[in-house]
């Protein structure tokens, strides 16, 4: 993940016993509808630009579902609910997931309730056709403080149950600071996991976004089996500007860097419980980012998606 998305994400405002031990068929077996999608933010200048036009090209380029990351003000990309809402169907595209970040404040102590914003947010998530409100994001201030972080992971589960009653599941998306955290003896993500409801929270898990850290998608995808509803499908390599990129690497073209995707989508489909799979494109090495996100797609449907 580079600098500006960083920004982006900053201004957008227990683990069950005994699981390793479950045979694979178990998750291999249930019938699950797959989705192969492209995460917005990999389009992020052109939907600003002009959203229409650039869900349209994705459309073209073979594109039946989206997930959002510009929701703002009751707002998709500048649109109401049901404008966006008709924008997408007049495109034959659909959103069953979208980004937007939850924070504690979203938490009314005094009321023991989600704040009005908050429930604005899964209303409107609803009312749109997600499946999915994912959270890609953690505050820095949580991420060292035992108290506030166990509340917070209750905060995740109340979540949880606040977008069942809509019909939808709550879920959070990793960076890297979650492997390059401590609480304890465990690293922040392992934290998260062994605190929230398997039922009630969803991982998306970005295998970018950790690569160069400590964290490693198959091993997590074989600790904790079940887990991972959704995925973030990147190719990393090497950046030519490391200040600008996460652990000095960029993504690329899918099956041009140094990420095993075939092997850990794979793990996914038999293992991880993954059912949703979202493009994203961060780093374009001069080409085009509707045609990256293009590129990819024709690439997973050899791949068998």
């Amino acid at each position: 993940m580079d600098t500006s998305r960083r920004i982006f994400i900053k201004n957008s405002a227990l683990a069950v016993a005994g699981a390793a031990l479950l045979p694979d068929l178990l998750f291999a077996q249930e019938k699950r509808i797959e989705r192969i999608g492209v995460q917005l933010y990999s389009v992020r200048d052109a939907m600003s630009a002009d959203p229409i036009d650039t869900l349209k090209k994705l459309n073209q380029g073979g594109f039946r579902y989206v997930e959002h990351a510009g929701y703002e003000n009751r707002k998709f990309y500048g649109y109401s609910v049901k404008e966006f809402k008709k924008i997408l169907n007049d495109h034959d595209l659909q959103m069953p997931s979208g980004h937007t970040v939850m924070t504690a404040q979203h938490w009314d102590t005094a009321k023991g309730d989600f704040t009005d914003e908050w429930k604005y947010t899964i209303e409107d998530a609803a009312e749109a056709g997600q499946r999915y409100v994912i959270s890609p994001w953690l505050d820095e201030g949580l991420r060292t403080d035992m108290e506030g972080l166990k509340r917070f992971m209750e905060q995740f589960n109340k979540c949880g149950g606040l977008c069942k009653a809509h019909g939808m599941k709550f879920g959070y998306h990793n960076h890297n600071f979650e492997f390059n955290t401590m609480v304890g003896q465990i690293n922040l993500y392992d934290y998260i996991l062994q605190n929230t409801d398997p039922s009630l929270v969803a991982q998306q898990l970005d295998i970018g976004n950790m690569y160069g850290t400590s964290g490693v998608p198959l091993d997590l995808i074989a600790k904790y089996p079940g887990r991972f509803e959704l995925i973030h499908v990147k190719d990393e390599i090497k950046s030519n500007s490391p200040g600008d990129s996460d652990q000095g690497y960029e993504s690329t073209i899918l099956g041009q860097g140094l990420i095993p995707v075939k092997e850990i989508l794979k793990a996914g489909r038999k293992t991880g419980g993954t059912s949703q799979f979202y493009i994203e494109h961060e780093s374009y090495q001069g080409k085009d980012p509707v045609d990256c996100v293009k590129i990819d797609l024709q690439i997973l449907k050899k791949w068998g998606y």
